[in-house]
């Protein structure tokens, strides 16, 4: 299973691993039951029928110079994070949810999640490069000081309106316990389209690139450059269109002649950072946060299935409750590239020739619109191709049953394994049904996948001794697969016999 999670994730980003054991040991709440999932992103551990209740500080706006320095203005982010914490609380009494259940639930947890973004920015500010101790030690500062902060937030709302309603049973029900408003406090959320709007750097992500090409709505894109790159860039002498334009075209910065040394190590993107620093920055964050920390591990395109698994592994034992990964380039379209896609066919399926001479088996299946025959042709590899034809009909009907037909040829011939074709047919239902031997025939597709699932073993095993027995020809007249019925040769497209 593991080995199918790290190969899916390599080449598609999905899916993304969490890890309950860990996320369990930490559930506030064990009384209610175990936590069995997350929400999509990851970031918030939660029982059936709670909702997530997000909200995130914009780090990049926490900076303040002071002594001739940049650094952290501690007193503006405790602030914040105690207005943040009321306000997240607020959102529990005043939201209007879809289900009594999760009202309910909610209500009785009272789970906020308060996070981060602008992570990088705030970096960038204090001259920390990203990948660096110094980076971890602040991330680990900062958000100990958030969840801190946080949690007397809450407990002082506890003071005035109460504990959380599942408070008795929870871990926080001991003698010199604290006593919260709220079952959890933190988390960190990617922040994807929020960070967008405050135009600032996604949660504790790093840059993605200093300039890059965004694809918004009905395929428009602009040129898009990381303003405090730009702007030293012109306080520094270096700024020019054409550089941006390098930037966004792919070519790294620490590529480029006539940038200083310090610049390059400070403005690291997703892709100069190694995955075991990537891993290190979200377990500085996990310490501290109550829920989950949601973060990618960004791989260039070149990256090895073996790459992801050792990215899986070391979040395990750095005691993530989750992570994911995503190779640039495994999916078809992407919010942000950096560049041009590189144009090539390396690792393309190409389906085999079909040989001129093939032998094959029919099968008659009842199906609500009537006896379709479904042929099952081989070659020396195994099953190379489908017909499927629906009595002497035509029309849409026809038509749809000789995609089907097409496709699962085309499937089979490029390697795709029997079993998926199968899983995917079976179980289409159209509006009339039929019953064969005592199994009913949702469609004309579940009929092919009926045929189909009897020959997966012979498709392993490679004996085809039914077929040689069965097999009738082509038809001479319109070149479809004839059938044997009742000691003829039947051609069920067009009507030739011949006896």
């Amino acid at each position: 299973v593991f080995h199918k999670i790290v190969d899916m994730a390599w080449r598609t980003g999905d899916p993304g691993i969490v890890f309950l054991d860990e996320i369990n040991r930490h559930n506030p709440t064990p009384h209610l039951g175990k936590i069995e999932s997350t929400n999509p992103c990851g970031e918030q551990p939660l029982l059936p029928f709670e909702s997530c209740n997000l909200g995130s500080i914009n780090l990049s706006k926490m900076v303040v110079r002071q002594n001739n320095r940049m650094q952290v203005d501690y007193g503006k982010l405790s602030h914040t994070v105690k207005l943040a914490v009321r306000f997240l609380d607020d959102v529990v009494d005043v939201n209007r949810f879809p289900l009594p259940q999760i009202s309910e639930r909610t209500k009785a947890t009272r789970k906020i999640g308060l996070g981060v973004m602008g992570f990088a920015d705030m970096l960038i500010q204090l001259g920390i490069p990203y990948d660096s101790e110094r980076a971890l030690d602040a991330s680990e500062e900062v958000m100990e000081f958030m969840s801190e902060e946080a949690n007397k937030a809450s407990i002082e709302l506890a003071r005035e309106r109460g504990v959380f309603p599942a408070f008795e049973g929870s871990i926080y029900d001991l003698p010199d316990g604290p006593r919260f408003r709220n079952a959890s406090r933190t988390t960190v959320a990617p922040t994807g389209s929020l960070s967008i709007i405050a135009n600032c750097s996604s949660g504790i992500e790093p840059l993605f690139a200093l300039s890059y090409v965004r694809h918004i709505l009905e395929g428009e894109e602009f040129l898009e450059v990381n303003p405090y790159f730009e702007r030293l860039a012109r306080e520094r002498g270096f700024y020019s269109r054409e550089l941006m334009q390098q930037l966004a075209e792919g070519e790294r910065l620490r590529d480029i002649e006539g940038i200083p040394e310090e610049v390059k190590r400070l403005f690291v993107t997703a892709h100069d950072i190694s995955p075991e620093w990537h891993v290190k920055m979200q377990a500085a964050f996990q310490k501290s946060t109550d829920s989950a920390v949601s973060k990618t591990v960004n791989f260039p395109y070149e990256a090895t299935p073996d790459d992801v698994a050792a990215v899986y592994t070391a979040a395990h034992q750095e005691g993530l409750k989750g992570i994911t990964i995503y190779r640039d380039r495994s999916r078809e379209s992407q919010v942000l590239t950096i560049g041009e896609a590189t144009q090539t066919t390396e690792g393309r399926l190409v389906p085999r020739e079909r040989p001129k001479v093939t032998r094959g088996i029919t099968e008659r299946v009842s199906t609500g619109c009537g006896y379709i025959y479904v042929t099952i042709n081989f070659d020396e590899h195994g099953i190379c191709e489908v017909f499927s034809t629906l009595g002497k009909a035509g029309g849409c009907a026809a038509a749809q049953l000789e995609a089907i037909s097409r496709l699962s040829s085309l499937s089979l011939r490029s390697g795709v394994d029997l079993g998926s074709i199968v899983k995917h047919l079976r179980g289409i239902r159209c509006p009339s049904i039929a019953w064969e031997r005592g199994r009913a025939v949702l469609s004309c597709a579940d009929a092919v996948a009926s045929v189909l699932q009897k020959y997966i073993k012979d498709e392993e095993s490679s004996t085809f001794k039914e077929v040689a027995n069965n097999w009738a020809g082509q038809c001479p007249d319109c070149g479809s697969i004839l059938i044997h019925q009742e000691g003829c040769a039947i051609c069920p497209n067009c009507g030739f016999t011949k006896c």
